[in-house]
């Protein structure tokens, strides 16, 4: 391991904010995030664990220690009649674990392709697409608990589960360290295909009978069409979640805007937030170099050399807008630092 001073984060983030950390450090075993632990790292300073960068937004920069996980592996730790247990070391890239189960048939994440980011932080957010979520083939993970200085396992109960949440974003926000996650896959693929753009863009593909390889197509020909490449313009992906109404609430709100994107949701109504922020009129504005994606209003863009306090800026007149035309008030994926 060696600790680096004034390290630049702009190429470890996919939003391309020019910030950097006042100390660096890359960790590519379990032990080294250990030993780090021992010499009292996480009780003394202020850190950040970072995984790909790609669902933060710096506003400044990190007067801390940023931990970049950089842990790679993948191994079957047993296997039933059933069911595929994947191990999946923190630092590996989430497109790649997809990739390496649906090339072994292995089914349960391929509608989760192409979603950027590492292994590590894909629990934390509880990532989702096109009609699954990564806690419907979670089975546990292992983490470093910062408090007690101990290694331990949590179940899926544990982690506690909800539309992109967990348990690690609010209750032990910042106490635990993932080190590894591991998944329980389909020996038999069961495909989820109910979303309505993956099965229209099956019926383009002229797939009646999909495999789970069909999804993973399908799922990777959407997202290249639709979201913009962090490669060449900054961006986290979906800025905002899709906010989730009343039933009552909904009705109401139908009756102004009959045209109002949903999907029925478990104790009410998800609405689509892009079509929200893009009825409004932000779909393709622009707040300095900061500005809103022309395909898809959900993403919001670094058009070159934004900071992070203009996207702020924007994404925070984009919340006052939809609040003022809809009366909803909309909550960020993305992680403000």
């Amino acid at each position: 391991m060696q600790l680096l001073d004034n390290y630049s984060l702009e190429k470890l983030n996919s939003f391309k904010i020019d910030v950097k950390a006042r100390k660096f450090v890359t960790i590519k075993s379990n032990e080294e995030i250990i030993r780090l632990q021992e010499k009292g790292m996480f009780g003394k300073d202020r850190h950040l664990i970072l995984g790909g960068g790609s669902n933060l937004l710096f506003t400044s920069d990190y007067d801390g220690t940023v931990v970049h996980m950089d842990t790679r592996g993948m191994e079957v730790t047993h296997s039933d009649d059933d069911y595929v247990y994947l191990r999946v070391m923190a630092g590996e890239e989430w497109d790649d674990v997809v990739g390496y189960c649906v090339e072994r048939g292995w089914g349960g994440l391929e509608n989760l392709s192409l979603i950027p980011g590492r292994a590590g932080s894909s629990p934390i957010q509880n990532i989702g697409a096109y009609g699954a979520e990564l806690s419907d083939h979670f089975h546990s993970l292992e983490v470093l608990d910062k408090n007690t200085g101990k290694l331990r396992e949590m179940s899926h109960e544990e982690c506690s589960f909800s539309y992109r949440e967990s348990v690690f974003k609010h209750k032990e926000k910042d106490r635990y360290i993932i080190l590894s996650v591991t998944f329980r896959l389909d020996k038999v693929p069961r495909v989820c295909t109910d979303y309505l753009a993956l099965s229209d863009e099956l019926e383009d593909m002229c797939v009646s009978s999909p495999s789970i390889s069909d999804v993973r197509k399908a799922v990777i020909s959407i997202r290249r069409r639709k979201l913009p490449d962090p490669d060449f313009l900054g961006n986290a992906g979906s800025f905002f979640k899709n906010p989730v109404i009343s039933r009552k609430r909904f009705i109401k709100l139908r009756e102004e805007f009959p045209g109002i994107k949903f999907f029925e949701e478990a104790g009410g109504v998800k609405i689509a937030a892009g079509w929200l922020i893009e009825k409004a009129g932000w779909k393709g504005r622009r707040l300095g170099k900061a500005g809103v994606h022309r395909h898809q209003a959900l993403v919001l863009v670094n058009h070159g050399g934004a900071t992070g306090s203009e996207v702020l800026r924007l994404a925070e007149d984009i919340r006052a807008s939809i609040l003022d035309v809809f009366g909803i008030e909309l909550q960020t994926e993305v992680n403000i630092i």
